[in-house]
């Protein structure tokens, strides 16, 4: 894009993306990893985020969500969130321990 860049590739862990509802969804049953769409990141300066509609998902490099602890506190294996639209609130999908992937281990 002229602003701004794509990311795609990830997968969803605990949801998956409802494409006609453009929001994130229930998983199907025995199903536990879902490609996810492409996300178009754009930078705002300055930006609030919004208080209700968007889950704030992290995004992991693999499955394995631990790591050695870095200066900013976070986990290495961490990389950063994204606001993806949701019409549930934020701990609905942090109880499903929803994330985004970059590699599965398969």
């Amino acid at each position: 894009p002229e602003h701004g860049c794509y990311i795609h590739g990830l997968f969803l862990e605990g949801a998956r993306w409802d494409p006609t509802a453009f929001q994130l969804a229930e998983s199907r049953p025995k199903e536990l990893y879902t490609e996810m769409a492409i996300i178009w990141l754009l930078p705002v300066p300055n930006r609030t985020p919004p208080a209700t509609g968007t889950y704030l998902c992290p995004i992991y490099k693999t499955l394995t969500r631990a790591g050695t602890l870095s200066t900013t506190g976070h986990s290495t294996n961490y990389v950063i969130a994204v606001e993806i639209p949701t019409d549930k609130p934020q701990k609905h999908w942090i109880k499903r321990g929803t994330a985004l992937i970059c590699a599965l281990d398969f």
